[in-house]
């Protein structure tokens, strides 16, 4: 068994956000918690692996498969994260007076 093999989903799931490069505070918004909590899950993260830091967590999670690194340790413990402030394809973008976009064509650079 490997150390990443004994870490929670929420665990995963803030090591994926660490990795992405989000701060506590941006991560504790992410899982509608509290920054104290996102340390919680932080410090014991970092006790199962055996990290001292945070950019020692993002390159374990880098060097084990990156946003998907959890799928190698558990096919049904968390789906993968979408990228942190990205609206979805159906979240409307504003775009100046001529109407609105969705963010797949915002992101494309094509009206609707």
């Amino acid at each position: 068994m490997q150390p990443r093999d004994r870490l929670s989903a929420k665990e995963i799931q803030v090591a994926t956000l660490v990795w992405q490069g989000l701060t506590n505070k941006d991560i504790a918004a992410v899982l509608h918690t509290s920054e104290q909590v996102v340390k919680n899950y932080l410090r014991t993260t970092f006790d199962k692996l055996g990290v001292w830091t945070r950019l020692e967590l993002a390159l374990y999670v880098a060097s084990h498969g990156g946003a998907n690194w959890h799928a190698q340790i558990r096919t049904d413990s968390v789906a993968p994260l979408p990228a942190w402030g990205a609206p979805s394809a159906e979240e409307k973008v504003p775009y100046g007076e001529t109407g609105t976009k969705t963010a797949a064509a915002a992101a494309a650079g094509s009206a609707v």
